[in-house]
């Protein structure tokens, strides 16, 4: 009985490959790739969306060296991240542990958490709006029962930047879900063992849980501040597109929004991007870096 001879991988072959991939390697192309290099060009050009670009090299990068406004949006969003992003994680793994029990209208209390991440963030920001007015603000009630005043939330620096990090909290449904859906992949056995040999729930938590849910936290961090770099639409609509009192509203973001399309330097406004994503790759590697020693995975 002879055997067929193999078939030799010619150019059908490849085309259909390409054909059957095409929805992919497209979609890279047109909205990532080739977006990333005009952007990455217009950086080094002089462009007002108006006329041409004009190629001036490094001159903006230059420019951003020694803008203070420049200085001041990193400042208030490295201050912001590292406020929003650490308070937000630990209150998602608490409320986690918490919809983890066995308890009655445990559905409902998980969908009351999750329910505020579905909530448009126009009607947010208008309902923040008035929970945090000094004078009729439910959030400012324990200031005038105890006879002070209230912190004016929205006309001074400090209080916004507060402000912004307490409503960020708000938003924890999403990785609250995921620290829920961690926690109900670990083992009873190993909860078992520890309770054998008489660990309590704080060492319980310290060695089984939190280990076992490393790798959930490690995921949430590098979303968190992915999120906490990009934030603009809070504080846009918060201030009226104004930076806030002092400047203490002002983010990386809307920054760049504003010389993108308010003062037409959409060269200048894309070396910022460029920087940005450095400065969020850089943090994401940092993470994965301490990651080495403080994630534990199953098995490893």
């Amino acid at each position: 009985m002879t055997r067929n001879p193999p078939r030799t991988r010619g150019p059908s072959n490849l085309l259909a490959g390409l054909l059957w991939t095409s929805p992919w390697w497209l979609g890279f192309l047109l909205f990532l790739a080739i977006p990333m290099g005009w952007s990455l060009y217009i950086s080094l050009c002089d462009y007002s969306l108006l006329q041409p670009p004009v190629f001036i090299g490094g001159a903006n990068y230059q420019r951003l060296a020694s803008d203070p406004v420049f200085h001041q949006v990193v400042r208030n969003t490295l201050v912001y991240s590292l406020l929003s992003v650490p308070l937000s994680t630990i209150v998602a793994v608490a409320l986690a542990l918490l919809l983890n029990q066995s308890v009655r209208g445990q559905a409902f209390f998980r969908a009351c958490v999750f329910l505020p991440t579905i909530v448009p963030l126009t009607a947010a920001a208008v309902v923040w709006m008035w929970m945090l007015n000094p004078q009729a603000g439910i959030f400012n009630q324990p200031w005038h029962w105890a006879g002070l005043s209230p912190p004016n939330w929205f006309n001074s620096a400090g209080s916004a930047m507060a402000a912004l990090v307490i409503i960020s909290v708000w938003f924890v449904g999403s990785p609250t879900v995921i620290f829920l859906a961690g926690l109900q992949e670990i083992p009873e056995e190993l909860y078992e063992a520890a309770m054998l040999d008489g660990a309590g729930p704080p060492r319980r938590f310290w060695h089984v849980t939190l280990p076992a849910l490393s790798p959930v936290v490690l995921f949430n961090l590098i979303i968190a501040i992915l999120t906490a770099w990009q934030i603009f639409a809070l504080p846009y609509i918060l201030w009226r597109g104004q930076p806030g009192p002092d400047g203490g509203a002002y983010f990386y973001t809307m920054y760049l929004f504003d010389n993108a399309f308010r003062f037409l330097k959409m060269g200048y406004a894309s070396a910022m991007a460029w920087i940005q994503l450095l400065i969020i790759l850089l943090m994401t590697a940092l993470i994965f870096l301490a990651s080495r020693r403080l994630v534990h995975y199953r098995g490893a």
